[in-house]
């Protein structure tokens, strides 16, 4: 299927242009939570190795010979990220932490590595079953995108272009109240696939209308760059478990 392929080259090209610039700017804007990694023993080398380890999976999960074991390695690759993630969310350093913000966004791209990874399995039953745990993983993370916009309301809005009608907290109430939306379905599974298409449509234009120009406003910042790519790697992992067929 076209939108499979489009999907997976987008959730692909995001990994390894995550991981390049991750080994580019080793700084916390652009690993933003990933730089508790670096606090680990060899946490430099560690943090390295992972990120190398991404771009080897972003390649290889364009190829079909490869396809399943670069899977697997993006698997690993995005729990250890989430799990990276802890510690903010048990200091609640901020209130988008408090409520799992950063876990939840790289545990959005792990469901992703999960729906991919069941696109290969040769066994139906545990295919099935991956590709459930993917489904429900994301519509927990949609609860948490519903969360973080919720009480981030004013600084979310004020990052919608002011040029689209007919104003930017209406787009804002309208974004989170659609995450809302698509929570419920994703995980009562009814029209799950519908919804998870439409939140990886917004997710995209999220990336377009928002970062990208913020991107070309200001190339020289490293957060710009970090926040672009992983919208559009949220927007591939979002679009991986919406064609899957293991619902």
């Amino acid at each position: 299927m076209k939108a499979t392929f489009y999907g997976r080259f987008v959730f692909g090209a995001s990994a390894v242009l995550f991981g390049v610039i991750a080994l580019m700017w080793r700084d916390s804007d652009t690993w933003q939570n990933l730089q508790h990694i670096w606090s680990l023993p060899s946490g430099a080398i560690i943090g390295a190795c992972l990120m190398a380890a991404q771009i080897a999976g972003g390649i290889g999960i364009q190829h079909p010979r490869t396809a399943r074991i670069a899977s697997f390695v993006l698997c690993f690759v995005y729990l250890c990220f989430s799990l990276a993630c802890i510690p903010d969310i048990i200091a609640a350093a901020n209130i988008y932490d408090k409520y799992g913000g950063s876990f939840f966004l790289y545990f959005s791209l792990f469901c992703g590595s999960i729906a991919l990874y069941a696109a290969t399995e040769a066994n139906a039953a545990r295919a099935f079953v991956f590709g459930r745990v993917a489904r429900l993983g994301l519509g927990v993370c949609a609860i948490s995108f519903t969360l973080s916009q919720a009480v981030l309301l004013r600084a979310t809005a004020h990052l919608v272009p002011k040029w689209i009608p007919p104003s930017q907290m209406f787009w804002t109430i309208l974004t989170t109240t659609a995450f809302a939306l698509a929570a419920i379905a994703i995980l009562i599974n009814r029209e799950a696939r519908l919804a998870m298409r439409m939140m990886t449509l917004m997710l995209a234009l999220f990336g377009v209308l928002v970062w990208v120009p913020h991107l070309i406003a200001h190339a020289g910042a490293h957060f710009n760059w970090s926040e672009c790519v992983l919208t559009f790697l949220i927007t591939g992992a979002a679009w991986m478990v919406a064609e899957s067929s293991f619902f």
